[in-house]
Parts: structure tokens; C-alpha cells; sequence
């Protein structure tokens, strides 16, 4: 049940800042696995850091370990057959979240300060959602994916996670250097209520109750397409990722090294045709300008990050994770996850801000507001 797939030497850090980074981004002298056998049997040790990494290089920060994940990115549960599952610290019996899980489940036990995860689909919200801390998917294209394991380039992202808005602020800090939150927060946001998915009434309570003791002004927003939006997403991820990992495909000896619950998610993939694929990327610039033009209305919008609490390990198969997430990506726009208290008797909730391209400050920004009001504490 491994947090880390490869642990740093301890060194005393000038910053104080103890970052662990998801494993698959490059970090010089550590193999990088996208925690998966198939690549790890042959990788060898990164030549350079990924792009991403320089801030904080230059920041003199203490690199903890490379954390775990959901192999290769490529699932929302945040399970790993070959390396084990990252223990979520609310409850050792519920699934971390993915794909992100072990940078996570590092900040939330306290192993970490900061955490680097990344986002194609929900995979640094999720976790965050599960694991009761915050979490940042960033602007598609602000944080070079240089030297990151790709998943789905066209989606993927890089962002940071942390106990809290402050810890973010960091994370951005060093993965932009000269970042700052030099924007008030949002006056209004809109309360998006997509149709045709379950909440559980709890978690759509507590966003509510949040965004009420919070002050901001909040209107109810209509977004139709949002199902759609998540279909077109799903279909473009599917078909980058088996692109992205055709190498590791070639071959039954090859195949044999990703676990079952990637494999099945491959499969799947090679059903997807060209034609569909054409239609999701059709359908993308009208479903960016139909959330641009909700943003246009209110300054950001607010909706459960999960629309369920996280489940039992045995219960991940079927489960819709990317339900209120993979949409936001097909849009490439910045999204911020961050706990709310529920009427759950041990888990929070956790509530998602949207804000336009180039955004992360006001979401900040908004995101401090609501969590100082919101009262969530950590037991730990």
C-alpha cells in the first residue's frame, strides 16, 4: 500500500517546503514509472528534470519521493495493482481517488507540504475530493508538460495539491515563479446543478451551505450540454491515451505487464472510431465558447467536485469519477477543488470553483474566501 514508488534521500530544505511529485514527472536522477510494470522493467534514470520541476529546483525545496498513482494516469479510482494502492488517511477502507492518489494521500498524512499531480480528466481533483484537501487543475498549456508522461496532451495538465488554499498558492509559486493571488475574489458565482447525473444530497447540501456562509453572492446557472461535454471528453482521452501509450501496447508480452484494470480501459479505447473522435473534437470549441459565456455571466462557477463521497476499494469498477470533472478539461479552463464540512459522520465535502483561462489567482482568491467560512478542519 505505497504512497511513494521511489522515496528521495532526506536533504534539510533551505524553503522548509517537502514536495512530492507524481511519477510521472521527470525528476533527474529517479527512474520514472507512470506507475506501471510495463515501464518501469526498462526505465532508467531521468537525465533532466521536467520543466515543471525548475521552480522549484531553484526554490531549494526537499523532494520527498516520486508518489504513486493510478497506473499510467489512465483511471479516476486511484488503484494500482502493481505497486499497491495508496491508503487513503480519512478511512483505510475507501478508495485515494486517481489518478493523482499518492500525491494526495502525501499531503493529506503529512508527508508533504506540496504535491504535484496532473489533470486530464479530474485526476488531481479527485483525489483531492476523496482525500479531504485541495487541489488545482491549472489552464491547459500554462505548465509545460515538457518531459511529463503523456496521458492525453490535448488535455493534459499539471497543478498543484495541498492541505489548503495557502498550500496552493506555494505549489503555484513553484510551479510559476512570481506567482501571486493579486486579484480580489469573485463577487457572484454561479451554482451549476448538471442534469442527468445522482448527487448525494449530502454533498450537493454542503456545497450549498458553503457557498451560503461564504457571502459571495450565488445565482443559479443553466449549463446544458454538460453530458454531452463529459461523452466528447471521454472520447478524446480514450483515443490519446492508447495513442500516447502505443508502445506498451505491441505485443501480447507487452500487454501482459499493464494490470487488469488498465487493460480493460485499453480495450475499450481501440473500440473508439475515427468518426467518433472527429465529432468530440467538433464539438469542442462550441462546448469552451457555452462555458466562457456562462463566465461571462458570473464571475466563476461552483458544483460538488464528486458527486458521491469516496467508495470502498471493491466498489471502483462502473463508477463514474469524472462525472462533474472531464468537462472542465474538454474546455481546457482552471478548476480548484477544495473540502467543505457535510452531514457525512467522517468525510467532508468537496466543492469545485470553474473560472475562465488564466484564472488560478481569482479562483484562489475565491477559494480562501469560501474556506474560511466554510469551517473545515482537519482531526490531523
Amino acid at each position: 500500500m505505497a504512497t511513494f514508488i521511489s522515496r528521495l534521500p532526506h536533504v534539510r530544505s533551505a524553503s522548509g517546503i517537502r514536495l512530492a511529485v507524481k511519477d510521472l514527472i521527470d525528476v533527474e536522477g529517479v527512474p520514472t514509472t507512470a506507475g506501471s510494470r510495463a515501464v518501469a522493467e526498462t526505465a532508467t534514470p531521468a537525465d533532466r528534470d521536467a520543466a515543471c520541476m525548475a521552480g522549484a529546483r531553484a526554490a531549494g525545496v526537499a523532494i520527498v519521493g516520486k508518489a504513486n498513482l493510478h497506473e499510467l494516469a489512465y483511471g479516476g479510482a486511484g488503484i494500482n495493482e502493481w505497486f499497491g494502492t495508496p491508503v487513503n488517511p480519512l478511512d483505510p477502507d475507501l478508495l485515494p481517488g486517481g489518478s493523482s492518489s499518492g500525491s494526495a494521500v502525501a499531503v493529506a498524512d503529512g508527508e508533504a507540504d506540496v504535491a504535484y499531480g496532473s489533470d486530464t480528466g479530474g485526476s488531481v481533483r479527485i483525489p483531492a475530493a476523496f482525500c479531504g484537501i485541495t487541489g488545482l487543475k491549472t489552464t491547459h498549456g500554462r505548465v509545460s508538460l515538457d518531459r511529463v508522461w503523456p496521458l492525453a496532451p490535448s488535455l493534459d495538465t499539471v497543478g498543484p495539491m495541498a492541505r489548503d488554499i495557502a498550500g496552493v498558492v506555494t505549489g503555484m509559486a513553484l510551479l510559476e515563479p512570481g506567482f501571486v493571488v493579486d486579484v480580489p475574489p469573485a463577487r457572484q458565482v454561479g451554482r451549476v446543478r448538471p442534469a442527468g447525473f445522482d448527487v448525494d444530497p449530502r454533498i450537493d447540501a454542503a456545497v450549498d451551505a458553503a457557498l451560503a456562509r461564504s457571502g459571495l453572492e450565488v445565482a443559479e446557472a443553466d449549463l446544458p450540454g454538460w453530458l454531452a461535454a463529459r461523452g466528447a471528453c471521454g472520447v478524446i482521452l480514450d483515443a490519446e491515451a492508447l495513442e500516447s501509450n502505443r508502445a506498451l501496447l505491441a505485443g501480447p508480452a507487452r500487454r501482459a505487464l499493464i494490470g487488469p484494470n488498465v487493460t480493460a480501459r485499453f480495450a475499450a479505447a481501440e473500440a473508439v472510431t475515427a468518426e467518433q473522435v472527429a465529432g468530440a473534437r467538433a464539438a469542442q470549441p462550441g462546448w469552451r465558447e457555452a462555458l466562457a459565456g456562462a463566465l461571462r455571466t458570473v464571475g466563476l462557477l461552483a458544483l460538488p467536485t464528486v458527486p458521491f463521497y469516496p467508495p470502498p476499494l471493491a466498489a471502483a469498477p462502473g463508477l463514474h469519477f469524472t462525472a462533474f470533472t472531464n468537462a472542465v478539461n474538454l474546455a481546457g479552463f482552471p478548476a480548484l477543488a477544495l473540502p467543505v464540512p457535510s452531514a457525512h459522520d467522517r468525510l467532508p465535502a468537496s466543492l469545485q470553483l470553474i473560472g475562465p483561462p488564466g484564472s488560478e489567482a481569482l479562483l484562489l482568491a475565491t477559494g480562501a474566501v469560501i474556506a474560511a467560512s466554510a469551517g473545515y478542519r482537519r482531526s490531523s
